[in-house]
């Protein structure tokens, strides 16, 4: 029995949130929000924590700076049972941190990268990492310093017997260059939204550009917002609806989503359970701040689970 249900590689900071901000955005002026959240952030640590809240054994490898910033991301993630034990501290670096200007039905999303560019292979243990079921990777294009090492991480991890899933989230430069594509071999699941796969892909049509993944990937997820999600396993297509809930925050949805859908693709699990999780996971996330505050509170969680156990 290996250690951990899933290890993850990749970023830890925390995200400031801003709600309430004004229409438009003028130079030099003072503007005012109505609220703000200082939250655990970044998509590899939301999906760590959250995957620790319903239950899964997890360890996260990533690289922090000896600053408050980086001290609170980890203990919020410890919190939540996350083993956090071979996180690496760098002296003379700032954790990252990601500012989200949040408006009615949009959001801006700044991050200041610190840290999370700077991890590299040399930071990984790979026999902790190895110690696992499964290995996630979130932030392809963030982790730069990662980045050009992924290839030879996933064959190490594929050799070692782990299954891989990788969400890549966005890319700042908007590029979605040929070394993603190159990577794919090694990916069991592929955990993208709507707009991520078309652009992976090159095309604007959802259906083509899962028809493309899906000869590249043995399976491909794709997170619809209120539309729910759909999946693609060779020839087998599913959809799997949205659960309605009122949504306060839908800040760290789709990372919530993938905890719940690898929560329950690691124990085996079949593909109608794990996009019903999935989306049980991400509209739980949009019932409070941040990606994990709904996570956190425990009493919460267990009602959600309960209130919508007809979904799963």
């Amino acid at each position: 029995m290996p250690r951990f249900d899933v290890t993850i590689a990749g970023e830890l900071n925390l995200d400031l949130i801003l709600y309430g901000l004004p229409a438009d955005l003028h130079r030099e002026r003072e503007l005012l929000a109505d609220r703000m959240m200082l939250t655990l952030g970044s998509s590899s640590a939301i999906l760590a924590h959250n995957l620790a809240c319903l239950g899964s054994r997890v360890g996260l490898q990533s690289r922090i700076g000896e600053d408050d910033l980086g001290q609170i991301a980890l203990q919020r993630l410890t919190d939540s049972g996350v083993d956090a034990s071979l996180v690496r501290r760098a002296a003379a670096s700032n954790t990252g941190l990601t500012v989200i200007l949040q408006h009615d039905h949009w959001r801006n999303i700044l991050t200041c990268l610190g840290t999370i560019a700077e991890l590299t292979l040399g930071d990984l243990d790979l026999d902790y990492l190895s110690d696992s079921r499964h290995f996630h990777l979130s932030s392809f294009y963030l982790q730069s310093g990662l980045r050009p090492q992924v290839p030879e991480l996933f064959r190490r991890l594929k050799a070692a017997g782990l299954t891989i899933s990788l969400d890549t989230n966005d890319d700042p430069e908007n590029r979605w260059a040929d070394d993603l594509r190159d990577l794919l071999r090694y990916a069991d699941v592929l955990l993208p939204n709507e707009r991520e796969a078309c652009k992976i892909a090159g095309t604007d049509d959802l259906e083509l550009a899962v028809a493309r993944l899906a000869e590249m990937v043995p399976l491909i997820v794709v997170k619809l917002g209120d539309k729910g999600a759909m999946a693609r396993r060779g020839s087998e297509r599913l959809e799997s609806p949205a659960v309605k809930v009122d949504v306060i925050d839908p800040v760290g949805a789709g990372d919530s989503f993938d905890a719940g859908f690898l929560h329950q693709y690691v124990v085996g699990a079949n593909l109608s359970d794990c996009l019903a999780w999935g989306n049980l996971a991400g509209a739980l996330s949009t019932t409070r701040s941040g990606g994990t505050e709904a996570f956190r509170d425990r009493e919460h969680l267990e009602r959600f689970f309960r209130e919508h156990a007809g979904a799963l």
